[in-house]
């Protein structure tokens, strides 16, 4: 049996199996290096597992934001909170903390045109994937064309399951299209599947009273907004325009 070094830390250890870990790699594997390498060798396993790790996780971060559809990427720090309002229900922490992610509730930014509501949920969204979340970013009109098409070639129930597999989606721009019948329907039920299964985050600048519109059915309407508020925290993003406001700087 090659020599094992008596001196080699209990760190180095713990760091080695906790890199088979990340890697999903047998345990079996951890305890046979540890127990029979030397220690040199033991250093060099310790490097390249650390160093595989991370290139994983880096590839697949990079996947979880590519296949989330951001329109830009955002930081958080950039974001300019003097006009965010904060409902009773969760404070600024709270949601930069993404439990609201884990609890499965909702999300409801509203204000006026570049209020950076989409900002804000873009931040969010970037958060949550670098924490390892399955997350969806896409308009109003780009979901309900999605699922028209989907439905047309035969395959609904398959583009729904992609929604469903989803621990969160933020569907931007609730107020700038009019739905036909048939696609408020389809988007009915990618909202009815996240009710308590996965978090939504919905961006629009038209207060409720004003959904029928959009959707072309009161009932519907009423329907949709009964599942997103359910479990539902109201941010408003002010007044204020920011685009407008750098436009004239």
């Amino acid at each position: 049996m090659p020599y094992v070094n008596s001196a080699l830390r209990s760190e180095q250890s713990d760091r080695i199996r906790a890199n088979i870990k990340r890697l999903k790699l047998s345990h079996n594997l951890a305890d046979h290096c540890i127990a029979n390498a030397t220690a040199k060798t033991l250093d060099f396993i310790d490097v390249m597992f650390a160093d595989e790790a991370t290139r994983r996780e880096a590839n697949n971060l990079s996947m979880r934001i590519h296949n989330a559809g951001f329109p830009t990427m955002k930081s958080i720090g950039d974001y300019d909170f003097s006009e965010l309002r904060m409902p009773a229900s969760m404070t600024r922490e709270q949601m930069l903390s993404l439990d609201f992610i884990e609890q499965r509730n909702n999300l409801i930014m509203y204000g006026v045109c570049g209020s950076g509501k989409t900002m804000l949920s873009t931040c969010l969204g970037i958060m949550a994937c670098n924490r390892k979340k399955t997350v969806k970013f896409i308009t109003l009109s780009q979901l309900a064309v999605r699922l028209r098409t989907a439905a047309e070639e035969g395959r609904l129930e398959n583009c729904i399951n992609s929604f469903r597999k989803l621990d969160l989606l933020i569907i931007d721009e609730w107020g700038y299209c009019q739905l036909d019948k048939q696609s408020a329907g389809y988007v009915f039920q990618v909202i009815s599947d996240s009710y308590e299964n996965k978090s939504l985050i919905i961006t629009t600048n038209l207060p409720f009273s004003e959904w029928g519109r959009i959707v072309t059915d009161e009932q519907l309407a009423a329907a949709i907004i009964d599942r997103i508020v359910h479990y539902g925290h109201f941010i408003d993003c002010g007044k204020k325009d920011w685009r407008l406001a750098s436009e004239c700087m």
